[in-house]
């Protein structure tokens, strides 16, 4: 008996460690894969001068640009934890997204502090119109903004325009303030599914950081 015990764990060992090597391997080659679309999306404005595994599960990178709105960049890649079957499952069950997230310094700190989380409500369901009822009029909304803010200053306004305009971005959310790293921005990983939208969410990058600086430029 004892001894088809120890097969039993010894051939779990077995599998969980082939598990582990091979989903290591595919999460490394996912994030290394992300991290050369936006090197590539950079288009000769800037570079990657140093990447770092920390686990299985988070690739951070350091960025250089010769662009002035960016200084001391970071990127961390966030996958899955697939090496390891029961958090896995667990992200899975609790619908985490695998992320990219994008931290810099500016070339103006910001006056203010801003944390802005993006939601999409959609629905599969077609619109049922009650019987008898006339004259139906059916628009496509625009952005929504709700804010905890008591007052809107004037740098906001340049910052939240541009959040508005990248609705293509799929950004998750968005911080700034006047300690380092000004400006950090998440978005999710299937997002960037190619060097095109990889540039894209630079590009909207370059955006907030004008916007945030657009201010003290006219000061």
């Amino acid at each position: 008996m004892w001894r088809l015990i120890l097969i039993d764990a010894l051939a779990t060992a077995v599998l969980l460690s082939l598990w582990y090597l091979y989903f290591a391997r595919y999460n490394r080659r996912k994030g290394v894969l992300a991290l050369r679309r936006v090197g590539a999306a950079c288009d000769g404005e800037g570079k990657i001068v140093e990447a770092r595994w920390f686990g299985a599960c988070r690739l951070q990178a350091r960025l250089h640009f010769a662009a002035r709105w960016f200084e001391d960049v970071h990127v961390t890649v966030r996958l899955l934890p697939r090496p390891l079957p029961l958090q896995w499952l667990s992200s899975l069950w609790s619908k985490n997204k695998e992320t990219l997230t994008f931290e810099a310094d500016l070339d103006y700190a910001p006056s203010f502090q801003l944390q802005v989380f993006r939601h999409r409500w959609l629905t599969n369901q077609r619109l049922r119109v009650a019987e008898g009822a006339r004259d139906w009029s059916i628009c496509r909304p625009g952005p929504v903004v709700l804010t905890t803010r008591t007052d809107w200053t004037q740098e906001l306004t340049p910052v939240v325009n541009s959040l508005i305009n990248s609705r293509g971005s799929d950004l998750l959310s968005v911080r700034f303030g006047a300690e380092s790293p000004h400006l950090v921005a998440t978005v999710a990983l299937e997002a960037l599914a190619d060097e095109q939208a990889a540039a894209g969410f630079l590009g909207v990058m370059r955006e907030l950081a004008a916007g945030a600086s657009t201010h003290r430029h006219k000061s």
